[in-house]
């Protein structure tokens, strides 16, 4: 992520970490605290998910985060809403075989109560670079 340019710009960022954090950690307390009531979220196949769907997906069942990076990151705040922009590379394991996926995504996040909660994201389309590497034991 980029060097911080100032106060609620680092705010943002350290927020947008923690999900990456949680999302790695396999952490639904986490994301349950700094994803907003009216969440959604737009995957990279098109599908949409609320909350709690989001957070059923990305915590239990077959796939399992490895980790998040975000890259040439933009935070732009506006007020009371931030819109995060970057080239995230996700790392995954499915059903026993790691994946890494490349793409760009947007997240919006607002802050209520002087804390930070993301309303809504999406993720897409996958760069050439996405790949299936069969998971290694």
């Amino acid at each position: 992520m980029p060097v911080v340019a100032n106060d609620e710009t680092g705010e943002v960022l350290a927020v947008v970490q923690r999900r990456a954090d949680a999302l790695a950690g396999a952490d639904a307390t986490t994301l349950l605290a700094i994803l907003h009531p009216d969440f959604r979220w737009t995957s990279h196949r098109g599908a949409t998910f609320d909350r709690d769907t989001y957070i059923r997906e990305n915590t239990v069942g077959t796939l399992s985060w490895k980790r998040q990076t975000l890259t040439g990151t933009t935070v732009i705040v506006a007020g009371d809403t931030a819109v995060v922009l970057a080239l995230v590379t996700d790392e995954v394991t499915r059903d026993g075989q790691a994946e890494t996926f490349c793409m760009p995504m947007t997240q919006t996040w607002v802050r209520d109560g002087g804390r930070w909660t993301c309303l809504a994201g999406h993720a897409g389309p996958l760069q050439e670079r996405s790949v299936a590497v069969e998971a290694r034991a």
